[in-house]
């Protein structure tokens, strides 16, 4: 144990009880009850585990009019994030592998305009999205708020998947092509199976970034489609009478648990897959 490697362990230490503070608050805020948040400290320990906040969080919190908890919320995050996601693998990998092998011609263009649309800010692209999906009377329905996340999705998609199958050895698809492979059999037979690494990077991904979205999900979904980001909103910002801080603490952590098991369950493989060539190139 060096001087060096004890200063590192009291860093990562620090920073690691930096980090974790909040959510530490925030489930013992939602383990404890109205008095005792109200009189004792934030970070005592509560005297009695009370779930009633998140039995309350999850099936019977009021969403402005409705009281029905985030429940609803959270099979409305489901929908959307599930096809969202495999749609948009399915498209990035298609046009990383076509831009990577194929080569078609004006592939270099499209691929500049595909990372200038991922570095703008979408908020940029909300009217005339909304514009274009009422004329076509999709605007406010979960096939709207689909068709948007892959939109979004496609540009860091595509951005991962090209530089993934730039790094792999060209005398594979050489090969392939020399049997007689055409573009969709090298794509499902030869580059699909050493895709793993990159898929799994790609999945978590976008189940974070479409189950966390709030701006979209409020703007395209429709109110029977809200996602469950916009119902905490709306669970934290409808207030009758009295704040309840463990109720919203719990609807909190409710809503944060997709991603953070996402990340527990496969975190290996996201280190595995960005060492594999998420970040080349």
């Amino acid at each position: 144990m060096t001087i060096g490697r004890i200063g590192l362990y009291g860093f990562v230490v620090v920073a690691a009880a930096f980090f974790l503070l909040p959510a530490v608050v925030m489930v013992l805020t939602s383990l404890k009850s109205m008095p005792e948040i109200r009189d004792g400290s934030i970070f005592a320990l509560p005297q009695s585990l009370d779930l009633s906040a998140w039995a309350k969080a999850w099936s019977s919190a009021c969403t402005g009019l409705d009281c029905e908890g985030i429940r609803v919320g959270f099979w409305n995050s489901v929908i959307i994030t599930v096809p969202s996601t495999i749609a948009s693998i399915a498209a990035g990998a298609l046009l990383g592998y076509a831009l990577s092998f194929w080569r078609v011609k004006g592939a270099d263009i499209l691929f500049a305009v595909l990372l200038l649309g991922a570095f703008l800010p979408y908020q940029i692209f909300l009217y005339p999205m909304v514009r274009a999906f009422s004329m076509v009377g999709l605007y406010n329905t979960l096939s709207c708020i689909v068709i948007v996340h892959v939109i979004f999705g496609l540009p860091i998609m595509t951005l991962i998947f090209r530089n993934f199958y730039a790094g792999l050895p060209v005398e594979l698809f050489n090969a392939a092509r020399v049997d007689g492979g055409g573009f969709f059999r090298i794509f499902w037979n030869v580059m699909l199976p050493m895709s793993t690494p990159i898929l799994i990077v790609a999945a978590i991904l976008q189940i974070t970034n479409i189950w966390n979205d709030f701006i979209l999900g409020l703007v395209f979904a429709g109110r029977d489609n809200l996602p469950m980001t916009v119902q905490l909103n709306n669970v934290v910002n409808s207030t009758y009478g009295e704040r309840e801080y463990n109720l919203n603490m719990a609807a909190t952590i409710l809503t944060a648990a997709v991603p953070l098991l996402v990340y527990f369950v496969s975190g290996r493989w996201f280190v595995r897959g960005i060492a594999a060539g998420a970040v080349k190139g």
